[in-house]
Formats: C-alpha cells, sequence, structure tokens
C-alpha cells in the first residue's frame, strides 16, 4: 500500500513537471513573440521616422533649389532691365545728337520721318531727282497732322509736292503708285489750267488758318520741293 502511493506521488510529480514545463514553454513563446512584435513595431517605427525625415529634407531641399531658380531669374531679370535701360539712354542720345546733325543741315523730323525743302528751284521732275540722289522723295502726305507740319515748315513757301496726275488725268497718284486718299486742295483746285497741269505743289496761297493749299500747277515751272526719307514705312 506504501509503495503505490509512492508511485502515485512520483506520477504526480512527473505530471506537475510537465505541466510546468508546458507552462514555461508557453510564456517562453509567448514572450519571444512579444520581443518580436516589440521589434517589428520598434522596426516599423524607425522606418516611419526615417521616411518622415527623407520627406522633409526632400520638402527642404526642393525649397532652397526653388528659392535658388528664382533668385537666378531676378538677378537676370534685372541684369537685362539695366541693359536695355543703358542701351535706351544710349539710342536717345544718338537720336538727339542725329536730330541735331539734321537740324544743321536744314532736315526738319516728324514722327518716323525726316523732311527737306531744297533751295534750288527745280521743275518737278527735277525737284523729285534732287530728293532721289538724298535717299528721299517727294513729300508724301497722308494725314492733317503731316499737312499741318508741312504747311509751318514750308512757311507759305509754294514747294512741289509728291502728287501728279501726269498718267490719267484727273487720276493722282503719289510718287510711290499709291491712290489719293486724303487732299487738302484750295478753293477751285485741281483745274487743270488750259490743260497742262498735271504736279502738285503746296502753298498755293497763304492761309494762317486753312491748311488745304494744294493746287495743279505746270510741271515745268521752277519751285522748290519739299523731299521725305520715311524711316518706317
Amino acid at each position: 500500500m506504501f509503495c503505490f502511493c509512492m508511485e502515485e506521488t512520483k506520477r504526480d510529480d512527473e505530471d506537475m513537471t510537465v505541466v510546468n514545463y508546458t507552462i514555461i514553454n508557453d510564456y517562453e513563446s509567448t514572450e519571444t513573440e512579444d520581443i518580436k512584435t516589440k521589434s517589428h513595431r520598434q522596426i516599423q517605427h524607425t522606418e516611419h521616422n526615417t521616411a518622415g525625415r527623407n520627406c522633409y529634407r526632400l520638402t527642404a531641399v526642393c525649397a532652397v533649389l526653388m528659392c535658388i531658380l528664382l533668385m537666378t531669374a531676378v538677378t537676370v531679370l534685372w541684369v537685362k532691365y539695366n541693359i536695355l535701360s543703358r542701351e535706351q539712354d544710349q539710342l536717345e542720345q544718338e537720336r538727339s545728337a542725329l536730330h541735331h546733325v539734321l537740324l544743321n543741315f536744314g532736315w526738319r523730323v516728324f514722327k518716323q520721318n525726316i523732311y527737306y525743302i531744297s533751295t534750288e528751284k527745280k521743275n518737278w521732275t527735277e525737284s523729285r531727282q534732287h530728293c532721289i540722289k538724298r535717299g528721299a522723295d517727294l513729300v508724301i502726305i497722308y494725314s492733317t497732322e503731316e499737312q499741318e507740319f508741312v504747311s509751318k515748315y514750308s512757311n507759305g513757301t509754294r514747294a512741289w509736292i509728291g502728287l501728279t496726275d501726269t498718267d490719267t488725268e484727273g487720276t493722282f497718284k503719289w510718287v510711290d503708285g499709291s491712290p489719293l486718299t486724303t487732299d487738302f486742295w484750295w478753293n477751285g483746285e485741281p483745274n487743270d489750267y488750259k490743260q497742262r497741269e498735271d504736279c502738285v505743289i503746296t502753298g498755293h496761297a497763304k492761309a494762317k488758318s486753312n491748311i488745304s493749299t494744294w493746287a495743279d500747277y505746270p510741271c515745268n515751272l521752277l519751285l522748290a520741293g519739299i523731299c521725305e526719307i520715311k524711316i518706317f514705312n
């Protein structure tokens, strides 16, 4: 009877040992999994922090590059502005000097064109040739403002302009072949007096408040001529 009890006790101890071993193994397994989970979380957290830092660095680099590009663009524009300003100032100085030279030679500037009244009296054809030799032609007048300028510049002097109906009587054309669209005829003009007036002058009559002073004259009369150089056609 005693031996049986001892045997039972021994078996119980073995069972407890197995149970304890199982519990220990379970605990160790659970602890190992917790450690792995914790380590995995730490790795994920580290990776997240690294990605965040990388994103921040990339954003900072982009911002710096944008600032550099902006400053470069501003610098380039400022340099170009200064260059253009200097060129414009130089152009104005050259234009002023050229204007002064032209004035000394009797030429006058109106808008984009240059004008000159010949001092030698010639017929219409010779007056035109005189202008052409100087890189100009007899004046073509397209507007009221230009006629006002010509009238003031010529000061009432009778002078040839680049208008004629030599090719077809009554059909006046400018020396460049363009038709007459705006005219400033004196009262009763043109009249083709004795059927021999085919060339046009300005300054036919002196009128302080009237710029309409054109008239057709015989082309062989000796008069002054108004030359014009068109800078921009």
